[in-house]
């Protein structure tokens, strides 16, 4: 099975997916070695890897790039934010042929202008609902293996209220879309009323700090909800890490305690070091291994 069908199974499975999100493969690594089932490619941390907010500054080809390195450290599945889709029906097209050239199991479009920015800041702007429509078709007919998960975000509840939000769900939907992705409901009981408003599969976005207040990925499960993404909480943990490490060793000019106290051996076998040495006299003769050894 490949990955894509692996994530399908899990989607229709009893439990709710919960994907943390990664920026790179350090923490694509760290969510798989956690035992999380999937892997959520942050957009906002791919932009902050390349020193930028997240206002639709990164184009395509460096989304696709963080996404195939992500796919290549982990086994499992990786879902990868693909913004606006980068232009009309011709740049989604492309970004779907993209992403599954490098492996991504599943992308999500949203109807933003572009460029585009955080779902969870003021000022946003949508293209109109049948434009929408339209890219996730097009998301649909791109792609080769029908596993591949696409994903409507729409981005309209802060613009046009929850009920046009609601109607762009279920149009994408009808359209073919595997999944809604009703970004920034502003209440609990928004929260709750999406999964009965949306005719078909939710995703939930929980952003700390953001539009959406903080729900227990329990309570999102009973509500209907069917993946969770949480984005941010790596990239932010890692901040206040750095900063306060950072400020320690300014102020005491000593090397801070690492928050977790690894040996350099056992960092590197976090990221598979394990499976490298192997090959360092595997392909030697006998004689060979033995003056290596």
């Amino acid at each position: 099975m490949t990955r894509a069908g692996t994530l399908r199974a899990l989607l229709k499975a009893e439990r709710m997916v919960t994907a943390p999100g990664a920026y790179d493969a350090i923490t694509a690594r760290m969510i798989a070695q956690a035992g999380f089932p999937a892997v959520y490619m942050t957009g906002a941390g791919t932009a902050a890897t390349l020193g930028y907010p997240d206002y639709g500054l990164v184009t395509m080809t460096e989304m696709v790039a963080n996404a195939g390195r992500i796919v290549r450290a982990v086994d499992v599945p990786v879902i990868a934010d693909a913004d606006t889709g980068y232009g009309n029906e011709l740049n989604v097209i492309r970004t779907v042929q993209e992403h599954e050239q490098v492996g991504t199991s599943g992308i999500h479009i949203e109807d933003q202008v572009a460029p585009k920015k955080c779902g969870h800041l003021e000022d946003k702007q949508i293209i109109p609902r049948e434009e929408f429509v339209a890219k996730i078709r097009a998301a649909v007919a791109a792609r080769r293996d029908p596993d591949f998960l696409v994903i409507a975000r729409t981005d309209s509840r802060a613009v046009a209220g929850f009920d046009e939000a609601a109607a762009r769900c279920n149009a994408a939907l009808a359209a073919g879309a595997d999944m809604a992705f009703f970004e920034a409901p502003q209440t609990l009981e928004e929260v709750a009323a999406v999964p009965k408003v949306v005719r078909g599969a939710c995703l939930l976005n929980v952003v700390w700090g953001g539009k959406t207040p903080v729900v227990n990925l329990r309570d999102a499960e009973a509500m209907g909800y069917r993946l969770a993404i949480v984005p941010g909480l790596l990239m932010k943990s890692v901040l206040g890490i750095c900063d306060a490490v950072l400020e320690e060793l300014k102020t005491t000019q000593l090397h801070p305690v690492p928050v977790k106290n690894l040996t350099v051996q056992q960092v590197f076998a976090r990221m598979g070091s394990g499976d490298w040495d192997k090959y360092r006299t595997m392909f030697r003769d006998d004689g060979e291994k033995q003056a290596a050894e």
